[in-house]
């Protein structure tokens, strides 16, 4: 009687086990199924590197202001952003090396570094934030990413991601949620919350388009969640893909060059 009991015990225990490790593999499969859609997501915005011009346009209650730009970038770790438009913006150069962001006002001729602490300030008074433009964070490499749903967003099927930071990551959100076409892998909506979990704003893809040789939304707003009234747009108007650019093109020296 104890024998059997015994093997029954057994029984019980392995079956518990074998169903740990089964669910343990079915969450890890599917962490690693949403950290490549959201691979195949960034390549397909982004490629290897790209060369971009753009509006970006500030809507305030009271008003609006629209500034001309051009953005190079060499993936993951060099973006450079120079204002074209209007005049007494022109000049202006924000650039990312790495881990390491800075700012060039022509006007006054002054280099400035972007402290960690400051990557959440607005960017030149928009919604989009210092690391939101220079992706000082990568949202591949810093976060896991775990499908939590299936939603239609603008007629499309997207699969519904949640980001977390991983603990050794100095990211500046509490977690993020994107939704992601299953076709094409396009990122048309994101929401971003602080470490309280409260949602501080969401961003908005829409007019895909042909561009660079592959589909992309070219119309992005970035909403805030407790300002009412207030959104920022950027415009895409050209892009090339996968264009040699040299990483010395990055420099310091050249932020104060390029025109």
């Amino acid at each position: 009687m104890k024998k059997k009991l015994f093997i029954k015990q057994g029984k019980s225990f392995f079956l518990l086990v074998m169903s740990f490790m089964l669910l343990n593999s079915a969450f890890l499969f599917a962490d690693q199924k949403g950290t490549e859609i959201v691979r195949k997501a960034n390549d397909q915005l982004r490629g290897k590197s790209s060369i971009i011009t753009a509006t970006l346009t500030v809507i305030k209650p009271n008003w609006t202001r629209s500034i001309s730009m051009k953005i190079w970038s060499l993936e993951p770790d060099y973006a450079l952003i120079l204002i074209t438009k209007p005049a007494r913006d022109k000049g202006t150069i924000t650039l990312k090396r790495k881990r390491e962001v800075w700012n060039w006002l022509p006007s006054i001729r002054r280099m400035i570094k972007i402290p960690p602490s400051m990557m959440l300030q607005p960017w030149m008074g928009s919604d989009f934030t210092n690391d939101d433009l220079v992706r000082e964070s990568s949202i591949v490499e810093d976060y896991t990413h775990t499908i939590i749903g299936e939603e239609k967003i603008g007629g499309y099927d997207c699969y519904k991601i949640r980001f977390d930071p991983k603990p050794e990551a100095g990211v500046v959100w509490g977690k993020i949620i994107a939704w992601i076409t299953k076709k094409n892998y396009l990122e048309l909506k994101a929401e971003y919350y602080d470490e309280d979990g409260q949602l501080i704003k969401s961003m908005l893809g829409s007019k895909i388009k042909k561009m660079g040789g592959r589909l992309i939304p070219s119309y992005w707003e970035m909403i805030p969640q407790n300002k009412k009234g207030h959104k920022t747009i950027i415009e895409y108007h050209s892009i090339k893909f996968n264009v040699k650019i040299d990483p010395s093109f990055f420099s310091q020296q050249n932020m104060k060059r390029i025109r």
